[in-house]
């Protein structure tokens, strides 16, 4: 499209979900994973999927289509494929391996090959599997896959912009291989690395491919000079190849502010930069300030990736006038990829009306960022600036006023010093008490059950039958395991956000509206559309009958406020502290119905406490008050014989660690977000943690069995950093994604490990 000053205003996206509308690749991996499909059909499902992505997004009139979106697994690890920065302890299944499997190897793991470690991916809810790079790692390109699908889009009169994780963003999403020398870190072989990025240039040009989209996230955050100084030369050196040689290039800064890394963009050759201008919104006036930016091809990042929340267009639109009278050369695009919403709400009959009509999922972003484009050149539509008739959001007053009431002593406890003994003669615990995180695995019979009843094939009380039959088992398989702390592993929850939101005013849940969260595992994260209420209690059924089975005490178990806000899609006409503080006086009321109950023990995860830190220094102090005053809120009511757990990421950053001390919890849990052995590293140099502490003995998301002696020594190592008094023994995370037969003998071994530790304690022989 061509306006009258002859400007052509170009619309794109950087990014589409790969699982398909109805998560076709999830059954498809786990069909090949279980053996009910093979490898061809597999292969077959990938490319269609693929395929169909770059042909629905050209038909939407979108102007640069992105390609290479879809992978089996993981983007990071396919660039890691791409340029053959894989493991050398995996080097001995690659010959016995067909390509497919041996990419599932890392990803998933084999028989003495642990797989990569499983990261999350900056401040959003996917988890990335991270490379292991080490000074002798061998760059050299494997680019069949992408420059394949690029033929074949060609083949349909369509110009695929290939995305590819950027050079400097690859080295620091990665790690030091296994026995690489100290002092080593992968960024220092960028210089070995950008000659074979500059290689796929090639090939992509010689194919007749016009750009390449290279994603700097990493950049979205603050960096070294070092850092900065690495993403300069990278791109002096990419841009400085002839372009005769290379295709153009596209360097997008998704999840954020770009900072200082912007003007060092745009100060080299490369002939586009992508912008976030959702998550750190800059003026007009502010991007024309950015030395070199006029010169370039300028794609704007203003309809949002990561919620689902209309775009007001009329806004969007005024702004987009006000850049291009800066910097012409402009196309509209999203702040990031559109893999964190899900697919399409058109497929979502069952919502209310009220709130599937603000709704915009990735096809109806990508109609926003088309329709923007066309306003840019040709004018806009009136209505898009008439203000609704209606108010947005859903506002409850006896809500607004509960908030308004609440008092500081309501975040208080008594003093842990004097709440410990309490709990203590209260529970009546042996030293070096073991425990789980909560969730146990959802058996095909609990998942059919859940399903027939959805179907009304079930009535609720042969529903809520099988439910307590699959609790009953649960909890006479913990006490012949022998586990001091038992838990009814939450067979009535199909996710653990979900679960909760579905009984809470405030709060819709789809249908279908997956997101994935990394290879197979997609969940719906529910949408925050009003004031949230807890209509009922909604653990106390499952929780009480748990406890009634057993002598032993039985941890409820609830998701904190700042992890149920986390990990849903939130409203946006009220700060998110608000809706915490709102959710937090929910949870509030769920734990005083619990103790009612005759529960001792409450466990409220907060996973999502250091996943929301802001990716740069300024705001930290400000979020990190308020959410864990949000926590404290939530927890403040309970009684002092009541026993608080917690499920933390563990961070070392030294903040961080004084916000997760400041929630004031009785025992944190700590998830070991990088591996296990790092959570032990990191509190062998002190913590501020002085409370009970479950550091996570064994890895749960891996499907190796542990065995005693290597728990024990974890143990061990903990006893040097954490008085045993205070020390717990857990798994690092729940349990839902195991089989039964990888977690029994894993829960024994934990729990014949914490034996020994106990001897030790109670002999005094204990270091």
């Amino acid at each position: 499209m061509t306006s009258p000053d002859g400007i052509e205003y170009g619309s794109s996206i950087l990014g589409y979900p790969r699982i398909g509308a109805r998560r076709e690749l999830k059954f498809a991996l786990e069909g090949y994973w279980r053996g009910s499909i093979g490898r061809d059909e597999l292969l077959a499902t990938g490319r269609e999927l693929a395929d169909s992505v770059w042909l629905e997004l050209a038909a939407t009139g979108l102007e640069q289509v992105p390609g290479n979106t879809f992978s089996f697994y993981d983007h990071v690890l396919d660039t890691a494929v791409l340029f053959g920065a894989t493991p050398p302890r995996f080097a001995d299944l690659a010959d016995e391996l067909e390509p497919i499997d041996y990419y599932f190897a890392m990803a998933r793991g084999k028989p003495g090959h642990p797989p990569l470690e499983l990261i999350k991916y900056f401040n959003t809810n996917y988890f990335y599997r991270q490379p292991e790079i080490d000074p002798a790692t061998a760059f050299s390109l494997h680019a069949e896959t992408l420059l394949d699908e690029h033929r074949r889009a060609k083949a349909e009169g369509i110009e695929l912009r290939p995305v590819v994780v950027g050079p400097v963003s690859f080295l620091l999403l990665s790690k030091a291989a296994p026995g690489s020398p100290e002092g080593f870190a992968p960024i220092d072989r960028l210089d070995d690395l950008l000659p074979v990025y500059a290689e796929l240039m090639e090939k992509l040009a010689k194919q007749g491919c016009k750009c390449i989209q290279f994603d700097e996230p990493c950049f979205t955050s603050d960096r070294t000079d070092a850092d900065l100084a690495a993403l300069r030369r990278a791109y002096t050196a990419l841009s400085g190849v002839p372009t005769a040689s290379r295709t153009r290039i596209l360097v997008t800064g998704p999840y954020g502010d770009l900072g200082e890394a912007l003007p060092i963009l745009a100060s080299t050759n490369v002939e586009a930069i992508g912008v976030d201008l959702v998550s750190e919104p800059m003026t007009a006036a502010e991007l024309a300030a950015v030395p070199g930016l006029k010169r370039k091809r300028l794609y704007a990042g203003v309809i949002d990736g990561r919620n689902v929340w209309k775009a007001a267009k009329g806004g969007k639109l005024d702004f987009l006038l006000e850049i291009k009278e800066q910097i012409p050369d402009l196309v509209v695009s999203t702040s990031c990829s559109l893999m964190h919403v899900p697919v399409d709400v058109l497929i979502e009959p069952d919502l209310p009306g009220d709130v599937a009509d603000r709704l915009s999922f990735a096809k109806q972003k990508v109609a926003e960022v088309v329709a923007l484009a066309k306003a840019i050149t040709h004018g806009a539509p009136e209505h898009w600036y008439t203000r609704p008739a209606t108010v947005h959001f859903k506002l409850k007053h006896d809500v607004r006023q509960r908030v308004a009431n609440i008092r500081p002593d309501q975040r208080q406890r008594l003093p842990y010093d004097q709440r410990k003994p309490l709990q203590d003669k209260a529970l009546g615990l042996p030293p070096v008490p073991t425990t789980t995180l909560g969730s146990f695995p959802q058996t095909g019979e609990v998942r059919q059950a859940r399903y027939y009843y959805g179907q009304g094939r079930l009535t609720w009380e042969e529903y809520a039958q099988r439910l307590r039959d699959e609790i009953k088992r649960v909890i006479e398989l913990q006490e012949d395991i022998g586990l001091d702390v038992l838990v009814h592993g939450e067979a009535e929850r199909n996710d653990m956000v979900q679960y909760f939101a579905e009984l809470m005013e405030g709060y819709v849940a789809t249908h279908q509206g997956w997101v994935q969260v990394y290879g197979s595992r997609c969940v719906r994260p529910p949408i925050i559309y009003g004031d949230i209420k807890r209509k009922h209690p909604m653990t106390i059924e499952w929780t009480s009958y748990a406890q009634s089975l057993t002598d032993k005490p039985v941890k409820g178990i609830l998701t904190g406020p700042v992890t149920m806000l986390a990990r849903s899609f939130v409203r946006q006409d009220q700060p998110m502290y608000e809706t915490a503080e709102q959710l937090a006086l929910a949870v509030r009321d769920e734990i005083a119905d619990l103790e009612k109950a005759g529960i001792k023990i409450i466990q409220v995860d907060e996973p999502s406490i250091r996943e929301l830190l802001p990716l740069r220094e300024r705001g930290r102090d400000g979020y990190l008050d308020w959410a864990v005053n949000a926590f404290r809120l939530a927890v403040g009511g309970a009684k002092p014989e009541t026993q608080i757990h917690t499920h933390l990421g563990y961070s070392s950053i030294a903040r961080v660690v004084e916000a997760f001390e400041a929630m004031d919890a009785d025992v944190v849990s700590i998830v070991a977000t990088r591996n296990i052995e790092w959570v032990f590293t990191q509190l062998a140099k002190g913590t501020a943690l002085s409370h009970g502490v479950g550091p996570g003995v064994y890895e749960s998301r891996s499907a190796l069995i542990p065995e005693i002696d290597e728990i024990d020594e974890r143990i061990q190592r903990a006893t040097r950093a954490i008085d045993p008094e205070r020390l717990w023994v857990n798994p690092d995370g729940g349990l839902k994604t195991r089989h039964y037969w990888q977690l029994e003998p894993s829960l024994r071994n934990m729990v014949a490990a914490a034996r020994r530790e106990r001897r030790r304690v109670e002999s005094g022989d204990d270091d």
